[in-house]
């Protein structure tokens, strides 16, 4: 093997081996914020960053990056690491991506704050929106509320991909404002997971 696959080999161990180390910090330190037992499988990072468009010319939306999985699925996928906005709240998460994933724009902060924080980096439509963060978790007014002001953010017709650990989508689907259709079931996730697509209902 040659030294540039070795170097490749070893920085993907690295990345990996970061990931993992990642995770589990931030759950012992938060684990309702983290909201999950286990990272997010490399299965169904891929089927959820195969959502996003690569020569759309508008960047991706990714909330909870956490360890950073998907976003290591996202940016092998095709979109360039420029065009990759990531939203994170638990802050001990930054540095580790910030290290492994340069180039993407991570921002800490509440996903709740779309509006302002697209605003501030003045962009007014992403293509895709792709979300990790545990929506069952909250409320299921803060769910709803949060589904619409994604979509709000999004190119017409541009879907926000969530997965959920229940057989029922998170935010059911609202007559006259968005849809929602299962995209995948994951089994070999822990725990097994289901992906989600919501899209704006345009009259």
């Amino acid at each position: 093997m040659d030294k540039d696959k070795v170097a490749t080999l070893s920085s993907k161990l690295a990345n990996k081996f970061g990931e993992k180390l990642d995770f589990y910090s931030g759950w012992i330190a938060n684990p309702k914020a983290v909201g999950a037992i286990a990272p997010t499988s490399t299965t169904m990072a891929r089927i959820m960053a195969g959502a996003a468009r690569c020569d759309a010319g508008l960047k991706v939306l990714e909330l909870g990056p956490g360890n950073g999985v998907t976003t290591r699925a996202i940016l092998e996928h095709g979109v360039a690491p420029e065009n990759l906005v990531a939203i994170e709240f638990t802050k001990s998460f930054l540095p580790g991506l910030r290290l492994r994933y340069p180039g993407v724009n991570f921002v800490h902060g509440d996903a709740f704050n779309i509006s302002q924080i697209s605003a501030e980096l003045e962009i007014e439509r992403f293509d895709t929106a792709i979300s990790g963060l545990p929506l069952l978790n909250f409320p299921v007014g803060d769910r709803v509320r949060l589904v619409e002001l994604v979509l709000d953010r999004l190119e017409p017709g541009r879907p926000l991909i969530q997965f959920s650990y229940g057989l029922r989508p998170p935010v059911p689907a609202r007559d006259g404002h968005f849809t929602v259709t299962q995209l995948d079931s994951v089994l070999l996730n822990l725990p097994p997971a289901r992906i989600w697509a919501y899209q704006r209902v345009h009259k």
